[in-house]
């Protein structure tokens, strides 16, 4: 008997951290940064849509705690240490970048954690989240690169630099920030699905 919970409820949760773990594959071995992009893409696509799909399964209440913590330690994979390794292969890899690293680090993970515990005893919908979410690097940092495209490499590192630290700033900042839903999930579906082609095919 294995240890675990599986079943249709975490599919896009699993999928999300297989997606985050090829692209840093991608990104540090095969040298294929854009790829690893699309991979962090794909991993924010699953965690949009994970909730969904598991409320639509009937679990207990082990069920659900472990579908809470799961989805916890795979944003850290996705949206923490994929986000860092595509820092690095895409070429930001002097030591005096590694407290940036460090910061954006401790605060998407100090923002899961509090977001857990605000939300463990709570049977309500959420309607607002706190802090920006961590899965919004799967969105940010594919914008910011494109930059690249338009702009020389010292304009490119300081944009990328600024985005990464207001990504760490604004994940810990008591703001409130509108958890997508309805017409929302359509929006942020056609965008990935617009930046998947533009990052597969045309880069």
């Amino acid at each position: 008997m294995i240890i675990g919970k599986w079943n249709r409820s975490v599919i896009l949760t699993y999928l999300g951290m297989v997606s985050a773990v090829f692209g840093m594959y991608l990104a540090l071995v095969a040298d294929k940064v854009n790829y690893a992009y699309a991979c962090l893409m794909i991993a924010g696509v699953c965690d949009l849509f994970d909730g969904a799909v598991a409320r639509k399964v009937k679990r207990d209440e082990e069920e659900k705690a472990f579908g809470v913590q799961l989805d916890s330690l795979v944003d850290v994979m996705s949206f923490i240490a994929l986000p860092v390794t595509i820092f690095v292969a895409s070429g930001l890899k002097s030591i005096w970048f590694m407290p940036l690293f460090a910061l954006f680090a401790i605060s998407g993970i100090a923002r899961l954690a509090y977001f857990n515990i605000m939300t463990a005893d709570s049977e309500q919908p959420i309607r607002y989240y706190t802090g920006l979410p961590v899965t919004y690097s799967a969105l940010i940092f594919p914008v910011v690169n494109l930059i690249g495209l338009v702009a020389d490499e010292l304009i490119y590192r300081i944009v990328y630099v600024i985005a990464i630290l207001a990504v760490a700033v604004l994940g810990v900042m008591r703001i409130s920030i509108v958890k997508p839903r309805g017409i929302a999930y359509v929006f942020f579906g056609l965008l990935a699905i617009g930046m998947l082609i533009l990052y597969l095919v045309v880069l």
